[in-house]
């Protein structure tokens, strides 16, 4: 390399550095001497959530709760050969429970009357609630009512002070792209706060609960962070954190929170009743796909396609029928059976729902007022002698193809030699999905000879073959 290159390059390195160190000179100085990031650029200030998180944050609250568990006793200790070589008396006395803990979130929504809402999971079966304030504070808790079906629990502090609440915003208002933080409780860390943005909404169809209308966001959510707070950035709740989609159990960026709106409807009717009375329009229905709307003659391609209407029910009253396709109810789109379930489901009783449909290509507006579900029992024999000796029972009003279920059955009864048992639910006989008394007996009558049943026990399946 020749004298002038070498020269050349070191010049290039000693400029470089001097460079650097001009540059150095210009960031301001750490209290130990050492630079420090600038606090702001241009004149302007760095943005920082650190303002929204402080007001927000003293509203979530860890969630703790303790539950007892009863342990199956071994079968041994029922055997009389094996019962006597242990002292049966004495292990009878032993506990036969064991306890059960878990961690979750919760969010202050009324800091005078201390109401924390959360989900219902975190909650469930709980015999002792503690809660961890802020501030470190230690306060028991107790249930005011859940919702299994939405997955809404709220719970009462008592011995309540000095609570903040968490102002409400408004997830109707909610656009994908808007910036999201999720605060909460994952792994019983404590308190973190996470941030990302709205992935997407509506999300339904995903079998976690009976009533889907997710908020979806990749701000990270956590085992731990259920119950706790989804805020915008001005610090209003606008969702309850409640799972996330991932197959090694951890964050991947696609958590779910049910909507604020739903929420606050369902908490209110918790606190009121203590429970969720859910209105009924009795319809079945299903999506309007495009095949269907090609055979309607349709342009639109989102809706709800009414295939009966129940007599004497609401929907019928108001003068639906098959083959109406619904598509707003309560000036909101309705895409799907899903959108309609949603919101009829979370109507009060005696609640008017405007309804906006089409019928022979006509735009059509009607107002129903949903009714109380109701539910009929008839004796088995009423449907075929096979089922005699059981009580059935037909609600209306739940999800749809939920079944008949079966509310007793009298020992050695035919029924009980056909298999049926207390609380199973038939969903199916030969292969034809039942949801009423009327389905069921139709079902029956396509072959006497045998039935093919299928029914929910629990948490299994099982088919049974009745002759």
């Amino acid at each position: 390399m020749s004298c002038f290159s070498m020269f050349k390059k070191r010049c290039f390195l000693i400029s470089g550095f001097a460079f650097s160190l001009f540059c150095l000179s210009l960031l301001p100085l750490a209290p130990n001497g050492q630079a420090a990031l600038p606090v702001a650029l241009d004149g302007k200030a760095l943005p920082s959530l650190a303002d929204m998180v402080e007001k927000a944050i003293p509203a979530v609250v860890n969630i703790a709760t303790s539950s007892r568990i009863k342990v199956q006793e071994n079968p041994l200790m029922s055997d009389p050969f094996f019962k006597r070589f242990f002292d049966y008396n004495r292990d009878r006395k032993q506990q036969k429970f064991r306890e059960n803990k878990s961690l979750g979130s919760g969010v202050i929504v009324d800091a005078k009357q201390g109401l924390v809402i959360t989900n219902y999971h975190v909650i469930k079966k709980a015999d002792k609630i503690t809660v961890t304030l802020h501030d470190g504070r230690a306060v028991r808790a107790k249930i005011v009512g859940v919702d299994p079906e939405t997955d809404v629990g709220v719970i009462r502090l008592i011995n309540h002070s000095g609570l903040t609440a968490i102002p409400m915003g408004n997830s109707n208002l909610l656009r994908v792209g808007d910036f999201a933080v999720a605060i909460g409780n994952p792994f019983g860390l404590g308190q973190t706060v996470t941030s990302g943005i709205i992935s997407a909404l509506g999300r339904k169809g995903l079998g976690l609960e009976g009533y889907e209308d997710f908020i979806q966001t990749d701000a990270s959510i956590n085992p731990g962070n259920s119950g706790g707070a989804l805020v915008n950035l001005r610090g209003e709740l606008i969702g309850i954190n409640t799972a996330i989609l991932a197959r090694g159990g951890g964050n991947v960026g696609i958590g779910f929170a049910i909507p604020v709106k739903m929420a606050q409807s369902i908490m209110s009717q918790l606190v009121e009743y203590g429970e969720v009375r859910r209105g009924l329009l009795g319809v079945r229905a299903q999506d309007l796909t495009a095949e269907l709307a090609a055979a309607f003659g349709l342009r639109i391609r989102e809706g709800a396609v009414i295939t009966r209407a129940v007599a004497g029910s609401a929907a019928d009253k108001a003068g639906l029928t098959a083959g109406d396709i619904i598509i707003q109810a309560n000036n909101r789109k309705i895409t799907d059976s899903a959108d309609l379930r949603n919101v009829i489901g979370l109507s009060r009783i005696g609640e008017k729902v405007s309804l906006v449909y089409i019928r022979n290509g006509k735009r059509k507006k009607v107002t129903v007022i949903v009714k109380e579900p109701t539910r009929e029992r008839v004796s088995g024999h009423e449907i075929d002698r096979r089922f005699t000796g059981s009580v059935l029972e037909s609600a209306t009003g739940k999800k749809k193809n939920d079944g008949v279920k079966v509310m007793s059955v009298k020992y050695s009864s035919l029924a009980w030699q056909a298999g049926l048992r207390e609380k199973d639910i038939i969903l199916s006989v030969n292969r034809i999905r039942v949801s009423s008394f009327e389905e069921l007996k139709s079902a029956v009558s396509k072959d006497r000879r045998q039935m093919l049943i299928n029914i929910q026990r629990g948490d299994e399946r099982l088919f049974m073959l009745v002759r």
